[in-house]
């Protein structure tokens, strides 16, 4: 009986993980989270991009090109010094943002996405710090995931087609014809276009040497540029065939395991940070946070950073706090209670980042990727609200009616089968 009970155990667990994509709202929440933390980012340094990465920056183009011939980097800012290709460049990097934020083909977005963010970040390597680095490697990561289910102008469109089917097969079941929305033809027409035109730039990427000298990048894009378009031709083909299943089963089994690498990610992080601090003399006499206060550089708000440096009770509790939330928290995620209390912790530290220190970006992206642990009744919760305040917004501004669906743009909530609690909430 006990083998019988752990066959049972092991099968039910393959099915769990091969049948669904573990964490859409958390996964939403990173995409959304990342996307308009480099969003902001790169419309603030709208008026310096020529000095941080283009023909302006004193880390030359050439000194570039001869740094990355040694990493073997990617960016696409080495296939031409000109400057109108830096524009172009920046200009896709802005968009592509823009486009994977509101979940808008989202798929080939993140692969902009991606080749935007090591595109800048390698063209001028000693511009960056630690937020930067963790959205060079989420970049990366969510290209792997099926982040696009929820909060997404991508599910939206596939939750109208899908209503439309099911009008249409009701309406052909009682012989009336169906007064509802066909699947529009731009639908159709977007997304092989933009996978014919990536499949061209990769081609020619490729033929060139354009794409670093590492293996991992050319494989995962042409990995990635061959699966979607065995993916579009199935859905259109054969939506119902055993081939379906086995695309969806893959992409459920490359969206878990990434997941679970984005947790683990963030988990060294706080893991190796607080033991680091534990090591400084500065943490373990609770001082650490009275000397950051002090530089200009890191005072946006002078008078409050002077408040709370002049108060040594409060600059020990915050010093000792950080540590101690840093180094428990990567022992504190099978217990959901205590990890999102903690969780809240480090959220208002982050927060206490960007206002008191002024690195709003690096806070910005810390918070996203802490958004991985968020609890999946909360998400749920907080996009419900956001829903409904957007539905009053626009009835008050347009004069639209009360009575317009709520879920016209909200998908249902997605729950697995324990209730909805997994180790992402």
């Amino acid at each position: 009986m006990s083998t019988l009970s752990f066959d049972r155990k092991v099968a039910h667990a393959v099915q769990r993980i091969t049948s669904s994509a573990f964490g859409p709202y958390q996964s939403a929440v990173i995409r959304i989270g990342f996307s308009a933390t480099y969003l902001l980012f790169l419309l603030r340094e709208l008026p310096h991009r020529h000095e941080m990465y283009g023909p302006d920056a004193p880390w030359r183009w050439d000194m570039a090109q001869q740094l990355i011939s040694g990493n073997q980097s990617f960016t696409a800012l080495m296939w031409s010094d000109s400057a109108v290709w830096f524009e172009i460049v920046y200009a896709v990097a802005l968009l592509s943002a823009a486009l994977l934020m509101v979940g808008w083909h989202t798929r080939a977005m993140s692969v902009l996405f991606m080749a935007g963010v090591l595109s800048l970040q390698n063209r001028s390597i000693f511009m960056g710090d630690g937020g930067d680095n963790v959205i060079h490697l989420m970049a990366i990561y969510l290209v792997l995931t099926r982040c696009g289910r929820v909060w997404s102008l991508d599910a939206r469109r596939a939750a109208r087609a899908e209503e439309a089917e099911e009008a249409e097969e009701a309406a052909r079941g009682t012989g009336v014809e169906a007064d509802v929305p066909r699947r529009s033809m731009r639908g159709d027409v977007v997304g092989p276009a933009l996978w014919v035109a990536l499949g061209v730039v990769l081609v020619a990427a490729s033929a060139t040497d354009g794409l670093g000298g590492t293996w991992w990048l050319p494989t995962l894009l042409w990995i990635l540029w061959i699966g979607e378009g065995a993916w579009w031709a199935v859905n259109r083909y054969a939506p119902r065939s055993q081939t379906r299943i086995l695309l969806d089963v893959i992409a459920n089994l490359a969206h878990n395991a990434t997941l679970v690498v984005i947790m683990a990610e963030v988990c060294l992080i706080y893991a190796t940070a607080g033991w680091y601090k534990i090591q400084g003399s500065r943490w373990q006499d609770g001082t650490a946070l009275y000397y950051p206060l002090k530089l200009d550089y890191f005072t946006p708000w002078p008078g409050l950073s002077d408040i709370l440096a002049s108060n040594g009770v409060m600059v020990m509790l915050i010093t000792y706090g950080t540590v101690i939330v840093q180094v428990a928290f990567p022992f504190t995620l099978f217990n959901r209670r205590v990890k999102n209390v903690l969780l809240v912790a480090m959220i208002c530290e982050h927060a206490g980042i960007a206002l008191l220190l002024g690195l709003p970006f690096f806070s910005m992206a810390m918070i996203a990727a802490d958004s991985v642990f968020l609890p999946t009744v909360f998400l749920v919760w907080l996009g419900g609200r956001v829903t409904l305040a957007r539905k009053l917004l626009f009835s008050r501004g347009n004069g639209l009616p009360e009575q317009r669906r709520a879920a016209d743009d909200e998908e249902a909530p997605q729950r697995s089968g324990d209730g909805g609690h997994t180790l992402v909430g």
